[in-house]
């Protein structure tokens, strides 16, 4: 009895995971919209940020399970699969090879800390991605993109009052490139917001 045969299906199915997977990534930054700055308006980052009634539903929702003994137990719901990411992307600017915040990019983020201030937001947690473009090496990108995301969360919570647990920083470096034709174009050095949907 051989087991090549299941053993070569289990490999192509994690192969075709983890494509799937790195397609959806590179989906997600082809369709991600980068605001500029003219356009970082509060109104525009509470239509980008603010779940869907739907949404809300299902971070709140609990279910009811009955298990074949007959007891019941309840869990939370998790979001569904197929609900669309809540993301606004930014042209936050750092001084060079730092996570230092530029002046425009403090009178960005002020805009930035009102939105998440109002009603709409004041009760969602969000993800603050920092995004790097390749050059150098992918380690220093992303230490680089971790620290500029790390800067813009210390900023939002000490000049803005944003509870330090609606954010959680997470560096990105250089994976999701949104301008694959020039890697060093400035949307492929941005911060992302993304309304943690949980």
């Amino acid at each position: 009895m051989t087991f090549a045969g299941p053993a070569r299906v289990v490999a192509a199915a994690f192969a075709f995971a983890l494509c799937a997977s790195a397609s959806c990534l590179a989906q997600q930054a082809a369709n991600a919209k980068v605001l500029e700055d003219d356009q970082v308006t509060e109104k525009a980052l509470l239509d980008a940020l603010t779940p869907s009634a739907e949404e809300l539903e299902g971070i709140r929702t609990r279910s009811l399970r009955v298990s074949p003994t007959g007891v019941a137990s309840s869990a939370a719901s998790a979001p569904t699969a197929n609900a669309s990411r809540r993301d606004v992307s930014l042209l936050v600017t750092f001084v060079t090879n730092s996570a230092a915040l530029t002046n425009r990019a403090q009178q960005l983020l002020d805009v930035v800390g009102r939105a998440l201030s109002a009603d709409q937001l004041a009760g969602l947690k969000f993800n603050v991605e920092g995004h790097a473009d390749p050059r150098g090496s992918a380690q220093a990108n992303l230490a680089l993109s971790q620290a500029r995301a790390e800067s813009v969360r210390a900023y939002l919570v000490a000049t803005h009052a944003v509870a330090g647990d609606r954010l959680v920083a997470v560096g990105k470096g250089d994976r999701e490139l949104l301008n694959t034709a020039q890697p060093t174009a400035p949307e492929n050095r941005r911060v992302t917001l993304v309304t943690r949907l949980e």
